[in-house]
């Protein structure tokens, strides 16, 4: 994928060309903060070097240290987060986040309008799509000969000590309600309770549960099955030729990571600036690229090789896509999963 990179590129560089560079003279600084290796390279530099906007680029592992870390932070936070379709819809209802000046973001045009206008934040009013993709199971073909198209194979007793679990609440309580065929929403006592208890059962048969660190794990086989975003498989899959990534008959997690201001920003103007180049063909091509999930954006997207593009396990076909869930903010209930997650920890 990252070979087709280099002639991609070649027809959209002009692009950046026309935008100009600006002024470094009392350079403003900007704040961003992204999930961890979610942008290319050389990205922020480019701004920069365009824009003349000093940028402060740091980085979280899940949605809830994102959430923690504003909150504590106050006033004195950041202006550009990236969060998830549910946290979204969480920091839209307790007034975390301004509403987005589209004056600011002509780019916007080029996103497609099927990631437009999602019930987490009808309108687009807070928010512009930058990433999406689904939640499946990575697996290495030498060791795994049964098919694997079903999140049961994540409790097959063959695999013991060689699956690893994704450090996500809503991910594995997700999955152990998608498995038996419950909402990976649901808020029902009963069938959280079923959830728990398949996590419990699940637990020795895991070896550990991870988070960047599985994409390494996978590449060097230190074990056979693993519950991946769909980016970071094919990643892992670059770098060894024996895994291979799978989406569940039982369907999955269908999620969204979107670019928002904080209210708080004292710098909202330049945030949407630097939305606004994101969204640019050439830029949006580059993390695409770079990252390996599935772009929004239309003009990168047809860019890419037909062979990413036509591959149902990276772009999945609306018959797929219907029998996934997009998260929703789960208010107080979310305290009940953090119970679960808890008594699977101590078992």
């Amino acid at each position: 994928m990252k070979k087709f990179f280099a002639v991609a590129m070649a027809g959209v560089m002009s692009l950046s060309l026309l935008t100009g560079c600006g002024s470094t003279e009392n350079k403003k600084v900007l704040k961003v903060y992204n999930w961890n290796d979610y942008i290319a390279e050389d990205t922020i530099e480019k701004f920069e070097k365009e824009t003349g906007i000093k940028v402060i680029y740091d980085t979280y592992v899940q949605n809830e240290d994102m959430y923690t870390k504003i909150k504590a932070m106050g006033e004195d936070s950041y202006d550009v987060v990236i969060p998830s379709d549910y946290m979204i819809e969480k920091m839209i209802s307790e007034g975390m986040l301004a509403e987005l000046d589209y004056n600011n973001i002509p780019n916007f045009s080029l996103i497609d309008d099927n990631y437009k206008d999602l019930a987490f934040d009808p309108g687009n009013k807070y928010s512009v799509p930058y990433m999406w993709g689904t939640l499946g199971i990575t697996y290495n073909k030498k060791y795994v000969t049964d098919t694997v198209d079903s999140w049961s194979v994540l409790w097959d007793s063959k695999y013991s000590q060689k699956i690893f679990m994704w450090d996500s609440v809503r991910d594995s309580v997700g999955i152990a309600l998608k498995l038996q065929g419950y909402s990976m929403n649901s808020t029902d006592a009963a069938q959280l309770e079923a959830a728990k208890a398949k996590l419990i059962e699940q637990k020795p048969l895991v070896r550990a549960y991870g988070s960047d660190d599985i994409k390494d794990s996978m590449i060097n086989e230190e074990g056979v099955l693993a519950v991946m975003y769909s980016g970071d498989a094919y990643f892992a899959m670059e770098d060894n030729e024996n895994l291979a990534f799978a989406l569940p008959k039982e369907g999955s997690n269908l999620w969204f990571d979107n670019m928002c201001v904080l209210k708080t920003s004292k710098n909202k103007t330049e945030a949407e600036q630097f939305i606004n180049f994101m969204c640019r063909t050439d830029i949006a091509l580059v993390n695409a690229e770079y990252i390996q999930y599935n772009t929004p954006q239309k003009e990168a997207f047809n860019l890419l090789p037909d062979e990413v593009k036509n591959d149902p396990n990276i772009y999945p076909p609306e018959e797929y896509l219907s029998k996934c869930e997009v998260y929703t903010d789960l208010g107080s209930t979310l305290s009940l999963y953090n119970d679960i997650w808890t008594a699977v920890g101590t078992h």
